[in-house]
């Protein structure tokens, strides 16, 4: 498996990744984190631009896709029921997705982040059941809840070496 930053060209298929994903979120009892329509075009667009969203592909076909930012995340200055493991520098990542037929994307991406900054910090919904395992899975813990940019909550995790 391999990553790349993503393309303008991969627009249309990390469009249908992100669909797929709020299908499976759906159908497993989180149908709020990301609705019909989140992540936004604008926003995806914003992360290609910004040299932040990254793609994993197997034989030369996408079947993930991410966003990975180094630095300070405003929506990490508070945190609520709990606090940060630590306040040094941090990489987030957000819109983690996958289109259900690559096998260790998760645990790619997370190596992948953790070459460039030891220090993650993650958020998912209450209701994000897969992913609140996967994080438990690979090491993250439970930091407290931290509020998103329309004030809805977030289970907030970190994981440092």
């Amino acid at each position: 498996m391999t990553i790349r930053h993503t393309t303008p060209a991969d627009y249309g298929r990390i469009q249908e990744i992100y669909a797929y994903a709020r299908e499976q979120m759906r159908q497993a009892g989180n149908p709020s984190q990301w609705g019909h329509n989140r992540p936004s075009g604008e926003t995806l667009l914003q992360d290609i631009q910004n040299g932040q969203s990254h793609v994993l592909e197997e034989k030369g076909q996408i079947c993930g896709v991410f966003t990975f930012i180094i630095g300070e995340d405003p929506t990490y200055r508070i945190i609520e029921q709990g606090q940060w493991l630590n306040a040094a520098p941090y990489g987030t990542l957000h819109r983690i997705a996958a289109n259900g037929a690559g096998k260790g994307i998760f645990r790619e991406c997370l190596a992948y982040c953790l070459a460039r900054i030891p220090n993650i910090r993650i958020d998912t919904h209450r209701d994000n059941a897969a992913m609140r395992h996967l994080l438990e899975k690979h090491g993250f813990r439970k930091c407290g809840v931290i509020y998103v940019e329309d004030g809805s909550p977030r289970i907030a995790y970190q994981k440092c070496l």
